[in-house]
């Protein structure tokens, strides 16, 4: 299997060809706008470690499937992604000005046209998946299964309904576990269920596999955010890449905010066993996933 530099550089380039350099300032009938390419390329290229459309890919490979047939969910997924990170941004709900380093998209191109970015990349994103399953032939039902795993992972009952439970709870004083839970597993682990489930489905996955997929990807994405709230709090901004301290300031309901910082430190290595635990019965075909548990677990950004 490959690293996740190498998938990322993968998806990178396809990322690329997908929403083209248009001339400056052009608005040509049937082509998007060069104003609306622009600022979608400016957020979707801005570097990031790819590791949802990765984590696709990857397992994909490990079950026997075709990474050239994943590869344009794995694109989808990362622009799902990049539109929900342009409008989390936003003034009208975490307000940030900087992300991966550098100026949020409203910044640059205002809030309306930040609005619209994030409007094409998603609309893009399902264009991309059904153009894919469309010219699919016999594999066509591998993808509009996949294609419904990445919509429920991004939709009214994932990362939305985790969008919406965390502007709720902002400011609020009743937060508890229960909520915690609510907004961890909709905002962040349901797009990395439905990136490995996709991976799986276009591999053609057994139930027993797909099951496995699945608990590992929880466990991972309950981790990832719990090891997220961690480091809002030590770690270092120039490495971060976008604002410290901020869940604080806006009164967050956060793994530390109701676990305590040491709390949460102790739910990331749990969370952790629990991914490995999940993943163990893949063997050394597994070993990406090991590696990617334990990394974002003792990652300093």
């Amino acid at each position: 299997m490959k690293t996740l530099k190498e998938y990322a550089l993968i998806t990178e380039k396809r990322l690329n060809e997908i929403i083209p350099v248009l001339p400056e300032n052009s608005f040509e009938p049937e082509n998007m706008p060069e104003l609306l390419s622009r600022s979608m390329r400016y957020s979707l290229l801005a570097g990031g470690k790819r590791l949802r459309p990765a984590m696709l890919l990857a397992a994909c490979e490990m079950l026997g499937g075709d990474i050239q047939l994943a590869l344009d969910f794995a694109c989808a997924i990362e622009m799902i992604h990049t539109y929900s990170l342009i409008h989390d941004d936003l003034p009208g709900m975490d307000d940030d000005d900087m992300r991966r380093g550098r100026p949020t998209n409203h910044v640059v191109f205002g809030v309306g046209q930040a609005i619209l970015a994030g409007d094409g990349l998603l609309n893009m994103a399902y264009e991309i998946m059904l153009k894919t399953a469309m010219n699919a032939g016999k594999d066509a039902d591998k993808c509009i299964s996949a294609a419904s795993e990445i919509a429920r992972g991004a939709g009214v009952t994932g990362m939305i309904a985790g969008q919406c439970a965390d502007l709720y709870q902002e400011g609020r004083e009743d937060g508890s576990e229960a909520m915690l839970r609510f907004i961890h597993e909709g905002k962040t682990m349901a797009m990395f269920v439905g990136a490995m489930r996709a991976g799986a489905r276009l591999a053609g996955a057994d139930q027993k596999s797909l099951d496995a997929i699945t608990e590992y990807a929880r466990a991972f994405g309950l981790l990832f955010q719990a090891s997220d709230d961690v480091l809002d709090i030590i770690a270092d901004p120039a490495l971060f890449g976008h604002s410290v301290g901020k869940d604080v300031r806006d009164g967050k309901l956060t793994a530390v905010s109701i676990l305590s910082l040491e709390g949460a430190k102790a739910r990331v290595e749990a969370l952790l066993k629990e991914a490995l635990d999940a993943i163990r019965g893949f063997g050394e075909e597994a070993e990406f996933f090991v590696r990617l548990a334990d990394t974002v677990a003792h990652r300093d950004h």
